[in-house]
């Protein structure tokens, strides 16, 4: 009878752990997202869990003003201001009543990451909800800078001037030598390949140095400790990860072949075979004034012999620098490829932009267009 009870009290327990394990890894995140919306996708799994369970431990706090007949009053977000002390400002002047539920929503959503810098109207009769959002609103006193994935610091430092930022090109250039200290667990010796992709909406006010840390800070949360370990698993430090990624980026015109691409550069290094890309020579070749274009296309027989540590036709192993400033999907195929057997890929020859991969030269040569 013993026995008996200690069986079925063993599978009430097994039932309840398993009844937790479905709460935590399906329940509590669709609950979250249902409430308040999908998560943030650079967000890794566990962070997604976690965060989806604080906000609802939150409750009604995301959602009820803290006083319904509250006046609007100005509020200031300073340019470089961290999400925390937004969140303790907010709450200890009144317009909301628990500052880590601010935190928590906003990082869940990802607004941690769009919030603006500069003057708000805001009301304790907006909920912590509202406020969040409100803040990422566009006001005639912002400036914003777009980064576009592939581009080199170059590119980024020509659009400058459209931006509505006062910050010079070659100021920008020279400060980017020096890559912000939220970045120096990375160990970069500039900012380039750093530069995350996106769209950086910023006080007209701000610095260059100011500049730099808000992309830096991106960069820092876009890369997870989840791709950061698969890079690690692969051999690769983080930085040499982003000089993969930059290489990458230049060739996966489809982005969905990025992972591909990737797989057959890891293929290759794997065995000490130069990475033969085009990207690399293009790099070391420079701004093509005939071309108005730092990547010159096509490439002659001659471009691929120039003289350059960039220039993968000459040297083996990644190059010593990142090539462009990959953006996530590039950055992803770095940490996560497919696992193949190709160590080559050409042009489709039907201009689609895709490639066709092969796992020995014969099969290559085959690959040619006719």
């Amino acid at each position: 009878m013993r026995r008996y009870q200690y069986h079925i009290t063993l599978a009430i327990l097994t039932l309840l752990a398993f009844a937790c394990v479905f709460a935590f890894l399906y329940y509590i995140p669709a609950r979250a997202s249902l409430l308040y919306g999908p998560p943030a996708g650079h967000l890794s799994i566990s962070n997604r869990i976690e965060y989806s369970a604080r906000l609802l431990a939150h409750g009604d706090n995301l959602t009820t003003p803290i006083d319904p007949n509250g006046v609007e009053q100005r509020f200031r977000v300073e340019s470089g201001e961290s999400v925390i002390s937004i969140a303790n400002r907010l709450e200890g002047l009144g317009f909301i009543s628990n500052a880590n539920a601010f935190f928590d929503y906003v990082v869940y959503t990802g607004i941690d990451l769009t919030i603006q810098a500069g003057d708000f109207n805001l009301s304790p009769a907006q909920s912590i909800i509202d406020i969040a959002q409100a803040l990422q609103k566009f006001s005639p006193g912002d400036a914003s800078l777009v980064i576009l994935s592939g581009w080199r610091m170059e590119e980024i430092a020509a659009s400058l001037p459209t931006s509505g930022l006062p910050i010079d090109p070659q100021a920008f250039l020279a400060a980017a030598q020096t890559p912000p200290q939220v970045l120096s667990p990375f160990s970069p010796p500039s900012m380039e390949g750093f530069f995350f992709p996106d769209t950086y909406t910023l006080s007209r006010e701000t610095t260059v140095d100011q500049l730099l840390d808000a992309i830096a800070r991106n960069f820092a949360v876009r890369v997870t400790d989840e791709m950061q370990t698969a890079f690690a698993n692969r051999g690769l430090t983080v930085y040499e990860a982003v000089i993969l990624a930059s290489i990458v980026e230049r060739e996966a015109v489809r982005k969905e072949e990025a992972s591909l691409i990737a797989s057959v550069y890891l293929n290759r290094l794997a065995i000490g075979m130069k990475l033969d890309a085009d990207p690399t020579v293009q790099y070391a070749l420079g701004y093509q004034s005939e071309q108005n274009t730092w990547w010159k296309n096509p490439l002659s027989l001659d471009d691929l012999k120039v003289n350059s540590q960039f220039n993968t036709y000459q040297n083996t192993g990644l190059p010593p620098a990142p090539i462009s400033n990959p953006g996530m999907e590039a950055l992803q195929a770095a940490a996560f490829p497919q696992t193949t057997g190709y160590y080559y890929f050409r042009a489709a020859c039907d201009g689609s932009g895709y490639h066709v991969f092969a796992a020995t030269l014969e099969e290559q040569i085959a690959n040619a267009c006719p």
